[in-house]
């Protein structure tokens, strides 16, 4: 074997598998996450007021992100 055989290297499904993961456990510990966007800014009678949209990522989601992951990890296309 050379050397450049033994080398390690992270196709681009690996990485994604990897990110995958690391989020569905993130979401799995905080059983979901909680962020906010900016929203509309509404202007009434000269007076303006900022508002914010809340989303929620619920655990099944991080849930399906881990098992997804480990999924694109496992499974290894077939040689032509």
């Amino acid at each position: 074997m050379t050397a450049t055989s033994l080398k390690i290297t992270m196709k681009a499904t690996n990485i994604f598998a990897v990110i995958l993961i690391v989020l569905g456990v993130v979401v799995l510990a905080y059983s979901g996450l909680t962020f906010k966007t900016p929203g509309q800014p509404i202007n009434f009678l000269g007076i303006h007021i900022e508002t914010t949209d809340s989303h929620f990522i619920p655990p099944a989601a991080g849930l399906l992100m881990l098992v997804s992951g480990v999924v694109l990890l496992v499974l290894r296309p077939k040689s032509a």
